[in-house]
């Protein structure tokens, strides 16, 4: 398993859990508690009852996703940081790229796999 990154400050960016929803939802219970409102309501509405697992892969992208940035206060920090500057930005072009670089960096996080 490849070592954790550390922040300047030591602390170190808690591993991605098993690749699914139980697993998920503990590493979000542990690590990133403001999720978990929103992950519980998500899972009882589209989830918790439906007699089609359709929807699962989905879910499980989202959240995996959300947790891949959240687990690293310094990246997700980033990311909300070019989504407000591309929300006040007047110029089109350059409010296009800072969505566009926010959503690259979503994109990357969501790429680690259980144990990174």
């Amino acid at each position: 398993m490849p070592a954790q990154p550390v922040h300047p400050e030591g602390n170190t960016v808690p591993p991605m859990p098993e690749r699914n929803p139980k697993a998920l939802r503990a590493a979000i219970q542990q690590h990133a508690p403001k999720l978990l409102v929103d992950f519980d309501r998500h899972w009882r509405r589209d989830i918790a009852d439906a007699y089609d697992l359709a929807p699962v892969p989905a879910f499980l992208a989202r959240w995996w996703g959300e947790f891949a940035l959240a687990r690293d206060p310094k990246t997700e920090a980033r990311v909300h940081s070019l989504e407000d500057e591309a929300a006040q930005e007047r110029d089109y072009t350059r409010a296009k790229a800072l969505i566009e670089e926010a959503g690259r960096i979503r994109r990357e996080a969501a790429k680690a796999e259980p144990g990174q």
